[in-house]
């Protein structure tokens, strides 16, 4: 499990449920890495702030991780972390990499929009 302070997705169930009960959500899948940690980090910063969107991370490593690394979104990606955006069940945006704060946000208000 990774240890962040953002709730965790432990497997494809759990996936599944959390896309079916949640309209807008960002889960970043990753490991403990230099690339993925400041991910991590803008998200537990903009869970107060983006109280309309749920924010999750989930072990790279795992087996179940196989539904974020096998989405067509991210047949091409390279870099870890893997980080997925869903509107009401789909994708509707797929990063690779590094993001810093600015990028998040500009995504976050784009796809789901600005915070009140």
């Amino acid at each position: 499990m990774l240890i962040t302070n953002l709730n965790h997705v432990e497997s494809a169930d759990q996936h599944k449920k959390i896309l079916e009960e949640n309209e807008n959500i960002m889960i970043c899948c990753g490991r403990m890495g230099p690339m993925c940690l400041p991910v991590y980090d803008v998200m537990d910063e903009l869970q107060d702030t983006y109280k309309h969107v749920k924010f999750f991370d989930m072990d790279f490593d795992s087996a179940d991780a196989h539904v974020i690394k096998s989405a067509p979104e991210c047949s091409g990606f390279m870099g870890l972390p893997f980080t997925m955006y869903y509107k009401n069940g789909k994708v509707v945006k797929a990063t690779t990499s590094i993001q810093n704060m600015q990028q998040v946000s500009s995504i976050l208000d784009e796809q789901f929009g600005k915070p009140e």
